[in-house]
């Protein structure tokens, strides 16, 4: 005869006299001396993500978020490969303990969309040939879309000054500053047809 029981998983099933009762649940691996869950806001969606002590926000974009885009370059914060943007000024993920960044605005470079839409620098870094091997990419788009949020008109001495620190061994510089200044061009056209509208609309 077939006796019923409760499964590990909460499931009902039959187990026939004698046999042998199913195999327990796995051991809980211990979390780590002093870790913690922080909450993160990255690209506006929140994660509660357990982080130790010392770990670097840029692990837990590309560890436990799986938010590859931001990359690991030198691990000493003199590239520029691993920026993202937190409340709304480019930051080096590898020298920002995830800890700090608990509760602050975080953006990566896969938030740079507006929906479906890619960001203007994303298009014009794209018909510039501003990335070659893409290596440093997305410190570059990052960066740049950031200074673009909050400047939608800087000199070229502001441009050369803003992406100082991230390095391109590929480019020279040159087509970069061109996709930089045709995004502005961009930005400051949507802010100008978005006054025309609220204007018309009389919003």
């Amino acid at each position: 005869m077939a006796a019923h029981q409760r499964f590990p998983d909460g499931s009902l099933g039959a187990r026939r006299a004698g046999a042998a009762p199913p195999a327990a649940p796995p051991a809980t691996i211990p979390a780590p001396p002093g870790s913690r869950v922080v909450r993160l806001l990255v690209n506006a969606t929140e994660h509660e993500v357990l982080v130790r002590p010392q770990e670097i926000l840029l692990d837990v974009l590309r560890e436990d978020l799986r938010l590859v885009g931001t990359r690991r370059g030198c691990d000493m914060g003199t590239c520029g490969c691993c920026t993202v943007e937190i409340d709304g000024r480019p930051a080096l993920s590898c020298l920002t303990l995830a800890v700090e960044a608990a509760g602050r605005k975080i953006r990566t470079v896969e938030g740079l969309r507006d929906g479906g839409c890619l960001h203007p620098i994303q298009r014009c870094f794209e018909t510039a040939g501003a990335a070659q091997c893409g290596f440093c990419t997305s410190g570059f788009l990052v960066t740049i879309a950031s200074l673009l949020d909050r400047n939608p008109n800087p000199s070229e001495a502001e441009w050369r000054e803003e992406i100082s620190g991230n390095l391109c061994r590929c480019t020279g510089y040159v087509k970069i500053l061109d996709a930089a200044q045709e995004a502005a061009r961009m930005v400051r056209e949507r802010r100008t047809e978005s006054r025309r509208a609220n204007a018309a609309s009389g919003t």
